[in-house]
């Protein structure tokens, strides 16, 4: 049985939860969903220009942990845009 997730801090929303490619309708798309936790590594390591040691502090979780997140992060981000994927981020 794997261990409970840990609670990660989230301290930043999204001002849009919603990114597509234009003139291609919504119907037409596939979409990726990218959780909160990659949105906010994201903008941790990409927006605040923050070192994955120091990102992972502020998130509340170990650096290998902040890593799997970017790397699935970035992972879905590529396939969106290499596909023509809608991305979604949901709302907390």
């Amino acid at each position: 049985m794997p261990r409970p997730q840990r609670l990660r801090k989230i301290r930043a929303n999204p001002n849009s939860h919603y990114f597509k490619p234009q003139g291609i309708p919504m119907r037409d798309l596939q979409e990726i969903i990218l959780l909160a936790d990659e949105w906010e590594a994201i903008r941790l390591k990409n927006c605040e220009n923050l070192q994955q040691v120091s990102a992972a502090k502020k998130m509340g979780i170990s650096q290998s942990t902040f890593q799997r997140i970017l790397a699935s992060a970035y992972a879905k981000i590529s396939q969106a845009l290499v596909e023509g994927k809608a991305i979604r981020i949901p709302k907390n």
